[in-house]
C-alpha cells in the first residue's frame, strides 16, 4: 500500500510539473542551466571606417535571449532596455545559476548636454528572465562606469567592477530582490577595474585593472568581500577574464596598448596554490576581447578583433576578426584551431555540452554560431540577428 501510494504521489507530482512547464514562458522552460545565452546590445555607438561615433537619437539598447538547446540556436525574446555599452570587456551582463535573472551594467550613456558624446553612467539593471516577455524589475546604483559583472556559484551575491572609481560593488541576490550591500575600494580612480571572475568555490575573486595593469585578488566569506592586497602582473592592460570550472586556474586577456598592430596575449593564473600567480603567457592576435573556458575546462575560446575595428587604410587592418581555440593541459595552452568572425567582435560563450559557440559581432549586429568537436572549429554559417551591436554575452556559469 505504501509503495502504491508513493507511486501515485510521484505520478501526480510529475503531471503537475509537466503542466507547470507547459504553462511557463518559453524562457523559463529551457532545460538545464547554461542553455540560455543573453546578449546585451548597444545602439548608442557605431564604427564609421574604424572611428567610434556616437549616434544622435539612437534606437534603444536591447537585451536578447537565445536558446542554445535548439539546433540551430534560436532567438526566443528581445526587449528594449538600457543594455550597457561596448565600453569595457564583454562581461557586462551576467545570468544567475537558475537562469531567473540577468544583471546588466550600464557604464556609459548619452550626454544630455551634448548628444554627440557619452558620459559615465552608474547603473546595474535587473531583468526578470522568466517573465513573459522578460522585463526590467529594478535599477541599482553601482558606482562610476560599471563594466564587468560576476555572480557567485550559489547565486546569492554578485560583484561589479566600477571602472570609473576604482571600486567593486557587492550585490545581494535573494530570489528576485537584488540589493547593493557594500563597496570595496581596490585602488584609486585611475586603476580602472574592468572585469571580475569568481572561483567555483565562491571564496575568491580576481579583478582585472586595465588602468594600472594589475589583477587583484579578493576574498569572499558569507557575502563579505575584502581586498587581499595581492596583485599580479599579467601584462599591459589586463581586460576580460574566464575562470576554469575546475577551479585550478583562470585565464586573462591582455590588450597591450589597445590595437596598434602588435600581437596581444593571454595569461594563465595558477589558482591551485597560494599565493595565486601568473604561470603561462601565449600570443593570440591583435586586441584580445572576449574569452571563455569550455564547460569541461579543457579548451578556451578567445575573440581577437585582429584589426577589424580599424580604418581600412590602417596598416594593420584586417577584414575579419578571429575566433581562436586553445587546449589546456595542466597550466599550458596550445593553439588548436581558428576561424574568421565579424568586425569589432566582442563576447563568446559555449553551450553546456561544449559543442556550440556563439560570438557577438558589433558591426554586423548579430551572433555567429560555430561548432567545435575538441579539434575542429566549424563556421555553421548561421547568424542570429539582434537589434543592436552585440556588446556583451553570457550564460549561467559564465560559459
Amino acid at each position: 500500500m505504501l509503495m502504491k501510494r508513493g507511486s501515485a504521489l510521484a505520478a501526480a507530482a510529475a503531471c503537475a510539473l509537466l503542466a507547470a512547464c507547459a504553462a511557463a514562458p518559453e524562457s523559463a522552460r529551457l532545460p538545464g542551466t547554461g542553455w540560455l545565452a543573453v546578449s546585451a546590445n548597444d545602439n548608442k555607438v557605431v564604427l564609421i571606417d574604424g572611428v567610434l561615433t556616437v549616434l544622435s537619437n539612437p534606437p534603444p539598447d536591447t537585451l536578447a535571449l537565445i536558446d542554445l538547446k535548439q539546433n540551430p540556436p534560436k532567438l526566443v525574446a528581445e526587449i528594449d532596455m538600457p543594455a550597457g555599452t561596448v565600453d569595457g570587456p564583454p562581461g557586462s551582463v551576467a545570468v544567475t545559476p537558475d537562469e531567473g535573472l540577468a544583471l546588466v551594467a550600464s557604464g556609459l550613456k548619452i550626454n544630455p548636454a551634448d548628444p554627440a558624446r557619452q558620459v559615465d553612467d552608474n547603473r546595474v539593471i535587473v531583468v526578470d528572465l522568466k517573465a513573459n516577455p522578460p522585463k526590467v524589475i529594478a535599477t541599482l546604483v553601482s558606482g562610476a562606469r560599471p563594466t564587468g559583472i560576476a555572480i557567485t556559484p550559489d547565486g546569492r551575491f554578485a560583484l561589479v567592477a566600477n571602472r570609473g572609481d576604482g571600486t567593486v560593488a557587492v550585490l545581494s541576490i535573494n530570489g528576485k530582490e537584488v540589493t547593493k550591500i557594500d563597496t570595496v575600494r581596490i585602488a584609486d580612480d585611475k586603476s580602472g577595474p574592468v572585469h571580475v571572475a569568481i572561483t567555483p568555490d565562491g571564496k575568491s575573486a580576481l579583478v582585472t585593472r586595465d588602468g594600472d595593469s594589475r589583477v587583484s585578488v579578493l576574498a569572499i566569506e558569507n557575502g563579505r568581500v575584502t581586498y587581499t592586497r595581492r596583485d599580479m602582473r599579467a601584462g599591459i592592460q589586463p581586460y576580460h577574464m574566464s575562470m576554469n570550472p575546475s577551479g585550478r586556474n583562470a585565464v586573462v586577456g591582455v590588450n597591450g596598448r589597445g590595437g596598434v598592430g602588435d600581437i596581444d596575449t593571454i595569461s594563465v593564473i595558477d589558482l591551485s596554490r597560494k599565493p595565486y600567480r601568473v604561470v603561462e603567457t601565449v600570443s593570440v592576435d591583435q586586441w584580445v576581447e572576449g574569452l571563455v573556458f569550455s564547460p569541461d575546462g579543457r579548451h578556451l575560446a578567445v575573440v581577437a578583433m585582429n584589426g577589424s575595428n580599424r580604418p581600412r587604410n590602417y596598416p594593420f587592418y584586417n577584414d575579419a576578426g578571429k575566433l581562436v581555440m586553445f587546449r589546456l593541459d595542466g597550466m599550458k595552452l596550445t593553439r588548436v584551431a581558428e576561424a574568421p568572425i565579424g568586425h569589432w567582435s566582442q563576447g563568446v560563450v559555449f553551450s553546456p555540452d561544449g559543442k556550440t559557440i556563439l560570438v557577438g559581432n558589433m558591426v554586423e549586429k548579430n551572433l555567429g554560431v560555430y561548432g567545435f568537436d575538441g579539434t575542429n572549429l566549424t563556421d555553421t554559417g548561421q547568424r542570429i540577428a539582434v537589434k543592436g551591436g552585440a556588446a556583451a554575452l553570457s550564460t549561467a556559469g559564465g560559459r
